[in-house]
């Protein structure tokens, strides 16, 4: 059984491992499953998977969301920091 995946034409052995000659990149069963689980996904046919844009724009809001969080704890450290200074009835 052959697989043509990224350019790359693969061959199974009957053990479900992938034979390569050297310098290719390896394909297991299970790789060459979620692409194309993911390739339906992008195409529309399945609902239970986020596409690729979908999971790139997420990665943006986690990322996005982790810098917000630090520079709010920024922020807060900050406001303690000059009221512990600015309020002379605190003690420092």
């Amino acid at each position: 059984m052959s697989c043509v995946s990224a350019g790359f034409a693969l061959r199974w052995s009957p053990s479900g491992r992938s034979r390569m000659s050297p310098g290719i990149w390896a394909c297991t069963v299970r790789r060459l499953r979620l692409w194309v689980r993911q390739a339906e996904a992008d195409g529309g046919s399945r609902s239970d998977r986020l596409t690729t844009d979908e999971r790139e724009r997420m990665k943006a809001l986690e990322r996005e969301n982790r810098e917000l969080r630090k520079a709010n704890e920024i922020l807060k450290a900050a406001s303690v920091f000059f009221a512990k200074e600015l309020d002379p009835t605190r003690s420092k």
